[in-house]
């Protein structure tokens, strides 16, 4: 079975050193879906920790702190995922040949739909105890169910690229 790869380099030099970046990745559909997911995935994240209070409350944190390490687990995953692949330039050509990809985007995918349905949920039937932060935290969890969709759109990707099609 023989692919077809396109590496495009970019070379920078500082002070002897060179530095390879695969910088044609990122103007794949993998790479700009991982990119995005990076991003949502950071703003989940910054949204749900900045408005995370530990004093007592009558709401349960379970929904929240589901959400959150779902969303800190995948936000390193993706961010060590898209780095190999720009700085390395066979990465982007080998892993997406293999299985881990296809486990990696499903796992995310099933995980992050479990936490954004459960966190929309618990926000809206308690929207009064949430009192300042209950548009911030509908907005993540919104966001949530939406990179739910970004990981099945890269499941599907990479199981098309895993079985070669």
């Amino acid at each position: 079975m023989s692919h077809t790869v396109t590496i495009t380099r970019t070379t920078a030099v500082s002070s002897g050193t060179a530095l390879y970046i695969n910088s044609g990745y990122l103007g794949s559909m993998p790479g700009l879906l991982k990119l995005a997911q990076l991003l949502m995935g950071a703003a989940c994240v910054g949204i749900v920790s900045y408005y995370y209070d530990t004093n007592y409350r009558a709401v349960s944190q379970r929904a929240e702190l589901f959400f959150l390490l779902i969303a800190v687990s995948f936000l390193i995953g993706t961010f060590c995922l898209l780095t190999s692949c720009i700085i390395s330039l066979s990465s982007a050509s080998l892993i997406s040949k293999t299985v881990y990809e296809v486990i990696y985007h499903g796992l995310a995918f099933i995980l992050y739909l479990a936490a954004g349905i459960t966190f929309l949920t618990e926000v809206n039937q308690n929207r009064r105890s949430y009192y300042n932060s209950y548009e911030p935290y509908l907005a993540a969890a919104v966001m949530g169910l939406i990179l739910a969709g970004l990981y099945l759109l890269s499941t599907f990707l990479a199981n098309r690229s895993y079985r070669g099609i």
